[in-house]
């Protein structure tokens, strides 16, 4: 049996960036949505969507699910539950502009508890990205208005869990069915959000048609579609190039909260969401280049 070829470069990371494209469109389609209906309610009906299409597409494959296969992704799903339900509280308290900024931490989120669990070396290059990451975070606290608030803090919270959520992929997933699993990591996340929504109070709201389109937005494309693509092409790249590709989520939701919401940051904000963004991707342009070297002196060894 042949091993089929894999994609051309130049598709692999065009449907990355594009996976980016349609994660950023989530800031602004959740912002939208959250301004209407309660965070956990807008989570429970994003993820009972995204479920029932799950099952739809998995119909011919629930025959191969296994009590393996349910543990596993009920365990990443509690990950990544946690993390849409910081998601939404945190976009409703901050700008999504901020938003995206501080989630992208999760690349410095990683090693810190790598080292904590399993006792992985953090690296002086991790250790200058989380003091630039404390010292754009204390710019933002000093900025003015609502300086650091609870929205900037649960998105800070968001990055940890987007952390917890890769690292129990990689640990916790085997040789799995990926569609199987991506409905069980659904499912729990709807049952995560359909407890929240029964047990803190729901304030009175309405369901104005954009809320509408936002929860379909944000069950079909940032989830279904987003898992899918992501799933398929990343292994086609190593992790530091798939990383470096998923730094542009905040570019995204930079550019929609400038066009879309009319948000403005002042001066301060710039250079601590900068420093911020700087503190993600430096770590990532560091591992990229020891790859590089690496891969160059394998290749001098094997001619």
């Amino acid at each position: 049996m042949t091993t089929p070829a894999s994609p051309p470069v130049n598709r692999v990371y065009f449907f990355l960036v594009l996976t980016t494209l349609l994660w950023g469109g989530s800031f602004l389609f959740t912002k939208i949505g959250v301004s209407a209906i309660p965070p956990q309610l807008f989570v429970l009906t994003r993820f009972t969507l995204a479920t029932t299409i799950m099952l739809l597409v998995c119909s011919t494959r629930l025959k191969n699910m296994n009590t393996g296969i349910l543990t596993r992704g009920m365990i990443v799903g509690i990950a990544l539950g946690l993390t849409n339900m910081s998601f939404v509280f945190g976009i409703q308290g901050t700008s999504i502009s901020r938003a995206g900024i501080l989630n992208n931490l999760f690349v410095l989120f990683i090693p810190v508890i790598t080292k904590i669990v399993w006792r992985d070396r953090i690296g002086l290059v991790n250790v200058a990205g989380i003091v630039l990451a404390v010292a754009g975070i204390a710019l933002l606290a000093t900025s003015g208005g609502s300086g650091f608030n609870h929205g900037d803090l649960l998105s800070t919270f968001c990055a940890f869990m987007i952390a917890c959520h890769i690292i129990s992929v990689s640990k916790v997933l085997k040789n799995d069915d990926v569609y199987l699993i991506s409905l069980v990591q659904f499912a729990t996340v709807t049952l995560i959000a359909g407890a929240a929504t029964l047990l803190f109070p729901l304030p009175a709201f309405t369901i104005p048609r954009s809320a509408v389109m936002s929860v379909i937005y944000c069950a079909i494309f940032p989830t279904v579609i987003c898992f899918t693509l992501q799933n398929f092409y990343q292994r086609y790249v190593t992790p530091t190039r798939a990383g470096l590709v998923y730094t542009l989520d905040p570019v995204w939701s930079l550019i929609a909260g400038f066009f879309f919401l009319g948000e403005r940051l002042n001066g301060r904000e710039w250079i601590g969401c900068g420093i911020i963004f700087m503190a993600a991707l430096l770590p990532l342009l560091y591992r990229l280049s020891a790859e590089s070297r690496l891969i160059s002196t394998y290749l001098k060894r094997k001619a």
